[in-house]
């Protein structure tokens, strides 16, 4: 058993951690909906247009998500063995990496933009607009990439304020360039494009400074250096494989949802959104997890990783459980706010109940996948995902042979959420995960 005394001294940390991350969090999409409220008034086409090329970028940027995350175990397992040059080092290999892999992205990016606008559906009069957004944007694709690198750094250094802080920052300027950009200049849906560009290059420039200060102080080199970044990939490889069986997960689920009318997708969206702004609060946790538990596992403490990974799975049950509350409790204040329609709403009923019940589990389920990544387990998490993709996938896609409405493509969710608790609780207490030292052998 803890003591009360370790408790509390692991709420302290947790708390610190994961209040400024969920706050960072939180701020990351709050560029969109800028983007979304001041490109609206220039008219349906501008914004459908927006949104296509939003879901795009969302999407690309988030498959190298990994840079962050992999970054963040093995920067705090080099804190956690008290060598803090190899950590910022390892920090610096991972923003060379995020620079490398971005080349190819830009040139990809402006190449196929019509052609991404095409499979998503863009209609004539929306499609001129989102390609000339990704084009722009992907300018800006470098920058984002180091900042989810640079994250990844600071996070490993138990430094989760500064990214919120930039986050922030980011968040104002890019809401004031845009409103400049595209009414002050008229450069319209270009203008929007312009400033987010502009803003995310100025938070990587301030998360750069950060970086070559902290390896200047540590005698840390800035070269890149082939070895390292090759370390960097190899241990994101994995992670790059789990986030794309999940992203797998949730374009099957709006597939599905499409087939069912336009009330059942309209329903569904709605529910996901709530889902995911829901998912930043446990995300806060996990992220917590990661730092938590590389410091620890580093420092070659197994005591410690074990106490510390059941107070956070703790906080992680309650969070879900007070988050569950809210999502049913709070429906007549944000479910108006989406939609008037008496059909979706009708359909909105269950879908939330549904999203509500697994809300525990996905407290467990998100505490354990960052500790997993804290430890530097990506092999594991990628197969678990895999795997739970594959009995998701029959499940979902056969909700409308059988008849079933959005109530049945929920329960396949909630099914989703169970198989992946199923799998990570099985590897925690396997204990096959918990390898001490600076390095992951």
């Amino acid at each position: 058993m803890t003591s009360p005394t370790a408790r509390r001294s692991h709420d302290r940390e947790i708390l610190a951690l994961a209040v400024p991350a969920f706050g960072a969090l939180v701020a990351e999409p709050l560029f969109l909906m800028a983007d979304s409220a001041i490109v609206g008034h220039l008219g349906t086409a501008q914004l459908a247009g927006l949104g296509i090329a939003s879901a795009v970028l969302t999407t690309v940027i988030g498959v190298f998500v990994f840079l962050a995350y992999a970054t963040t175990a093995a920067v705090a397992r080099r804190i956690g063995a008290g060598d803090r040059r190899a950590a910022v080092q390892q920090g610096v290999d991972g923003i060379w990496l995020a620079l490398l892999l971005s080349a190819g992205l830009v040139l990809l990016t402006v190449a196929l933009a019509p052609q991404a606008a095409a499979l998503l559906g863009a209609s004539p009069t929306a499609a001129p607009h989102a390609v000339t957004y990704l084009r722009i944007s992907a300018l800006g694709i470098p920058a984002m990439l180091v900042v989810l690198a640079a994250t990844g750094v600071l996070r490993g250094l138990q430094d989760t304020r500064t990214p919120l802080l930039v986050a922030v920052a980011g968040f104002a300027a890019n809401a004031v360039l845009n409103l400049g950009l595209v009414y002050g200049a008229g450069l319209g849906v270009a203008g929007s494009a312009w400033g987010t560009v502009l803003a995310q290059n100025a938070m990587a420039a301030a998360y750069l400074v950060v970086v070559v200060r902290g390896a200047r102080r540590e005698g840390a080199g800035l070269r890149p250096d082939a070895a390292g970044i090759r370390a960097c990939a190899r241990a994101g490889g994995p992670l790059l494989v789990r986030t794309l069986s999940l992203r797998a997960v949730l374009l099957i689920a709006t597939a599905v949802a499409a087939t069912l009318g336009d009330a059942e997708i309209a329903a569904h969206q709605i529910t996901m959104t709530i889902w995911s702004f829901v998912a930043f609060a446990l995300d806060a946790v996990a992220i917590a997890g990661q730092a938590i538990v590389g410091r620890y596992l580093g420092a070659g403490d197994v005591a410690g990783t074990r106490a510390a990974t059941r107070r956070m799975v703790e906080w992680g049950i309650g969070a879900g459980l007070l988050l569950g509350l809210l999502i049913v409790l709070a429906r007549p204040l944000y479910v108006p706010l989406f939609t008037a329609d008496p059909a979706v709403r009708a359909e909105l009923g269950t879908a939330l109940l549904l999203a509500a019940l697994t809300q525990p589990v996905g407290g467990v389920v998100f505490v354990l996948d960052g500790v997993l990544m804290g430890a530097g387990d990506g092999g594991y998490l990628a197969a678990a995902m895999l795997a739970t993709l594959v009995v998701f996938a029959p499940a979902a896609l056969a909700v409308p042979g059988l008849g079933g409405g959005l109530a049945a493509l929920w329960w396949a969710m909630n099914l989703f959420m169970l198989t992946r608790a199923f799998f990570l609780v099985l590897r925690v207490r396997t204990g096959r995960w918990l390898v001490t030292g600076a390095v992951r052998a």
